[in-house]
C-alpha cells in the first residue's frame, strides 16, 4: 500500500535528495550537527561559526523518553576528529560537485599513513592472509603465491592461536603472541628481562591509556596527571571521561620542544598546593605533536622524579621507529630505569603499538603494554578490567607480534621486508625535512626539527585583524585559521589549541605522510594560502 508519510516533495525523482542514498544523507545531517566545538574550560557547545549556547544538562527528548548525558563526555574533546575534520568529512562530499577551489581533500590532521598512500607490509600482510584463511595452506599452489618462511609461520601461528581469529582469547592476550613479544622486547633492551606475564596485548595503545586512567582515576580524591603541553588530545580526553584532571608541564619550544625538569618538578608542587593529588606522569617520546626525541639525560630525570614522588610513568613510545635526526636514539623508559636501578621499584607502563612506525596498520588496532613495578592487588585488578572487554581482536594480536619478530636475515622474506621498512623510513625522513623547511620560509612561521614521530608543528603569528575574525565568530585564531587553510585548499590539519600551546601562542600540526609525489603539491597550495591569509588580514 502506498504510504503517503515516506513520500516527500524533495524525494521526487531527479531531486538531489533522491540522488543520493539514505544512509549518506543521514550521515552528511550528523556531520553537520556535529560541527559544534565544546569550550575545554566551561562545558559549553559552540555550533559552527555561531556564539556559545550553554550545554544544559538537563532531560533530553529521546525518541519518546528522557535522556541524561554523561557530564564528562559532553567535556572530553578529542581536536585530532574535531570541528575542522567533521567539515572537512562535508567538504570531501562537496568537491565531486566543483563546489570548492580544489578537487581534493588532503587529510594531514592524523597519523593514518595507508589512507594517504603508504603501501601495507608485504610480510605481515601476507601472514595475515594465511591466518585469516587457512584452508589457503592447503592449496598445492600456496608455495607459488607465498614464500616459504611465511607458509611457515603461518602454521605456526595457527596452531599458537585455538579457534583461530575468529574466537576469544585470554584477556591479556594469546599466551603464544605475549611469549613472542615478551622475547622481542627483551631483545629490543638489550638483554633486560621481560616477563610475558608482563605484556598485555591491546586494541591499539588508546586501550591501554583507558586502561591505565580507570585504574587510576579517582573521581572523588582529585586525582591528576602530568601531562606535557602540547600533548596528543588522547590524554586530556580520557582524563575528561575518567574525572581526573590534567595538570600540564610545559615543553620549550625553544629548545627544540626539550623537557626541563624543573618545569616538571614546578608543576606537580604546584598542583599539590591546590589539593590535587597527581598519581601518574604521561611522556610521550619521541613526541606528538612536537617530533622531539627526548635525552637520555631527561629520562634518567623523569624516572628519579617518579620513583622520589611515587608516581607512576606512562611511557607513551609508539613512534619509536620513527627517529629520523642522526644525533638521536630511541631507548625504552625500562631500559634506562634499569641502567639506572630504578626498574621496579615505581611503576611502569610502557605502550607500542601497529598504527606508527613504518607498519601503518591503523585500522588493525593492535598494540601492546608492558607493566612493572605494579604490586600484585593492582596487576589482579588490571587483569579484572581486561576482562571486562574479553579480548583484544585476534588479527591485531598476530600484526602485533610480526611487528616486534619480523623476518630474519637469511630468510626468503627478509629482503622485501627491508626493502619496504627502509623506503618508508627514509622517505618519511626526506619529507619532514621538505616540510620543515617550506615551513620555515613563511613569513611569520617558525618550526622546530622533526626529530621523530610522523608531524610538524609550526608556530604562526597572526595578524591583529584575524585574532579578531577568530573572536567573532567564537573560534580560536589558530583553530580560525585552520578552518581557513581547508576551505581554500582542502588541506586538513589541527589547531595547536586542540593540544595546548602557551598563552598567546598559536600552532597547527600536520603530519608528513603526503607521498613524495605529493607533498610538494600540498607545500604549495599550503604556501600559497598563507601568503593570501596574511595579505587579507593585515
Amino acid at each position: 500500500m502506498f504510504d503517503r508519510r515516506k513520500y516527500r516533495a524533495k524525494d521526487k525523482p531527479g531531486s538531489a535528495t533522491a540522488q543520493q542514498p539514505r544512509g549518506r544523507l543521514l550521515q552528511l545531517q550528523r556531520l553537520k550537527r556535529a560541527v559544534a566545538q565544546t569550550s575545554p574550560v566551561t562545558g559549553e557547545v559552540m555550533p559552527a561559526g555561531g556564539e556559545f549556547r550553554k550545554h544544559e544538562d538537563e532531560d533530553r527528548s529521546f525518541h519518546g523518553s528522557r535522556l541524561r548525558m554523561n557530564p564528562n563526555v559532553v567535556k572530553a574533546q578529542y581536536a585530532v576528529r574535531g570541528e575542522i575534520v567533521n567539515r572537512a568529512k562535508i567538504v570531501s562530499q562537496e568537491v565531486a560537485q566543483g563546489k570548492h577551489p580544489f578537487d581534493t581533500v588532503v587529510w594531514c590532521n592524523i597519523g593514518n599513513p595507508q589512507k594517504v598512500g603508504q603501501q601495507p607490509i608485504t610480510f605481515i600482510r601476507q601472514l595475515l592472509s594465511l591466518c585469516e584463511y587457512p584452508q589457503l595452506l592447503d592449496n598445492p599452489a600456496v608455495t607459488q603465491l607465498f614464500p616459504s618462511d611465511v607458509c611457515e609461520r603461518a602454521r605456526a601461528l595457527i596452531a599458537d592461536v585455538p579457534g583461530g581469529t575468529g574466537s576469544y582469547s585470554e584477556s591479556p592476550g594469546v599466551p603464544a603472541l605475549r611469549r613472542m613479544v615478551a622475547e622481542a622486547v627483551q631483545r629490543r633492551d638489550g638483554g633486560c628481562k621481560c616477563d610475558p606475564e608482563d605484556i598485555y596485548l591491546l586494541d591499539g595503545a588508546s586501550a591501554g591509556v583507558h586502561l591505565m586512567m580507570r585504574l587510576l582515576l579517582r573521581p572523588a580524591e582529585n586525582d591528576a596527571m602530568l601531562v606535557p603541553i602540547p600533548q596528543y588530545p588522547l590524554y586530556s580526553a580520557t582524563l575528561a571521561l575518567y574525572g581526573g584532571s590534567l595538570v600540564p608541564y610545559y615543553l620549550d619550544e625553544d629548545q627544540a620542544w626539550g623537557l626541563n625538569i624543573d618545569e616538571l618538578k614546578k608543576a606537580l608542587a604546584e598542583a599539590r598546593r591546590k589539593g590535587q593529588c597527581v598519581r601518574a606522569i604521561a611522556v610521550i617520546n619521541p613526541g606528538n605533536p612536537t617530533g622531539q626525541c627526548l635525552s637520555y639525560e631527561n629520562q634518567v630525570d623523569i624516572i628519579k622524579l617518579c620513583a622520589e614522588e611515587d608516581l607512576v610513568l606512562i611511557a607513551d613510545e609508539v613512534y619509536q621507529e620513527n627517529v629520523y635526526a642522526s644525533s638521536k636514539k630511541f631507548t625504552s623508559f625500562k631500559k634506562v630505569a634499569t641502567e639506572t636501578g630504578l626498574a621496579y621499584k615505581f611503576p611502569i607502563v610502557s605502550l607500542h603499538s601497529t598504527s606508527k612506525g613504518f607498519i601503518g596498520e591503523c585500522g588493525r588496532r593492535g598494540g601492546f603494554m608492558e607493566m612493572i613495578g605494579f604490586p600484585d592487588a593492582a596487576r589482579d585488578q588490571i587483569f579484572k578490567l581486561a576482562s571486562i572487554n574479553l579480548c583484544p581482536n585476534i588479527s591485531g594480536q598476530i600484526a602485533t607480534s610480526l611487528m616486534m619478530n619480523p623476518p630474519q636475515e637469511g630468510e626468503p622474506s627478509y629482503e622485501l621486508y627491508m626493502k619496504e621498512k627502509t623506503g618508508i623510513l627514509e622517505s618519511l625522513k626526506r619529507r619532514a625535512t621538505t616540510l620543515v623547511s617550506s615551513l620555515n620560509k613563511l613569513e611569520g612561521v617558525t618550526c622546530n626539527e622533526a626529530e621523530g614521530a610522523l608531524y610538524a608543528f609550526p608556530r604562526i603569528r597572526l595578524p591583529a585583524r584575524a585574532v579578531e575574525a577568530a573572536a567573532e565568530q567564537g573560534k580560536s585564531p589558530d583553530g580560525f585559521y585552520c578552518m581557513e587553510m581547508l576551505m581554500n585548499t582542502g588541506i586538513v590539519v589541527v589547531p595547536g589549541s586542540g593540544f595546548g600551546q602557551k598563552d598567546g601562542t598559536y600552532h597547527f600540526r600536520t603530519t608528513f605522510l603526503p607521498s613524495e609525489s605529493e607533498i610538494g603539491s600540498v607545500i604549495e597550495r599550503l604556501s600559497k594560502f598563507h601568503a593570501d591569509f596574511l595579505k587579507k588580514y593585515s
